[in-house]
């Protein structure tokens, strides 16, 4: 039986190294091993230089070409290294996408540490940096043809809160050392804030642990899989300080970033909210222990506001 998850594709490593032998005969003989599947791509380590990402269905297709589009004007503006792509694939035989090839960057990701609090909260000030650039980053005639917009409207929280709901009780026997009630009743009452009237801003659009690269001290080092860019609500890229710091951490990172007001931080509390419940249910649905891990973390700190904001 499908699920949400599955892809509507069939793709091998060796389908990948075929493609870009054809393509890109420069990086002849290829070697290619899987570095990770993700929702919508499956990634690659290409001759140890490299990496390539191949979407696995439609949507997939819709955000690789996003990406290309806007990596190589946002790279120049931000503190961290983002990926920046240097192959574009084409559509070849049976496989029906773009993809793209990228130099690799260092680093681990954040979701595969087990991390100390104090760690991830050393990080903070850099995180509130790196997004203060990236959603002051100019949108001017040069680049305004290149961003999309947010056609999923994640920013309309009350749009999604139902399905967050449905989310949690599904995963309830996973996350049974909650008080389900209360996560679900703190998720309608944060999805009630008001929606972003503000100037539309530059955001990654799916900013969470999995997309953080983390060098061997443990500090940020790389912001990656930036498929979901586009422009909106600045909040949404804000939540990262609900699914990735603690409570003090979360402090120093809106000292960082910046005054804001609380229908704000309402909005990215949501979201936080929205990703616990979101990879709580994915990370079941593949197996994917380190995933739920930081599920049930980002669950922690939405619901957990009795140290600081």
């Amino acid at each position: 039986m499908s699920n949400i998850w599955d892809t509507d594709i069939s793709f091998t490593t060796g389908d990948a190294s075929a493609l870009i032998d054809a393509q890109f005969p420069e990086l002849a003989p290829v070697q290619s091993s899987l570095l990770g599947v993700g929702w919508d791509n499956a990634a690659y380590l290409v001759n140890g230089r490299f990496v390539f990402r191949f979407p696995q269905r439609r949507e997939g297709m819709l955000l690789m070409e996003a990406e290309t589009r806007c990596l190589p004007f946002l790279a120049p503006h931000l503190p961290l290294p983002i990926p920046v792509p240097i192959f574009v694939g084409k559509p070849e035989g049976n496989y029906p996408y773009p993809f793209a090839g990228y130099a690799a960057l260092s680093g681990t990701t954040a979701c595969r540490i087990d991390w100390a609090d104090e760690e991830r909260d050393a990080n903070a000030i850099t995180l509130a940096r790196f997004l203060s650039e990236l959603h002051n980053t100019p949108i001017n005639d040069d680049s305004v043809t290149l961003i999309p917009r947010d056609h999923h409207l994640r920013a309309d929280c009350g749009r999604w809160v139902k399905k967050t709901e449905e989310r949690l009780r599904k995963c309830a026997s996973e996350l049974s050392e909650f008080d389900l009630e209360s996560l679900i009743s703190a998720a309608y009452e944060c999805a009630e804030a008001p929606l972003y009237e503000g100037s539309l801003r530059w955001l990654h659009g799916d900013l969470y642990p999995r997309h953080l690269l983390v060098d061997s001290e443990r500090k940020i080092c790389g912001v990656i899989d930036w498929g979901d860019v586009h422009i909106g609500d600045p909040a949404m890229d804000c939540s990262i300080a609900y699914t990735f710091l603690s409570p003090v951490g979360r402090s120093l990172f809106r000292d960082a970033y910046g005054a804001k007001d609380d229908a704000f931080w309402r909005r990215a509390r949501y979201r936080a909210f929205h990703y616990g419940a979101a990879l709580t249910e994915y990370g079941l649905a593949v197996g994917d222990n380190a995933m739920v891990t930081m599920a049930k973390y980002a669950l922690r700190n939405a619901i957990c506001l009795d140290r600081v904001p």
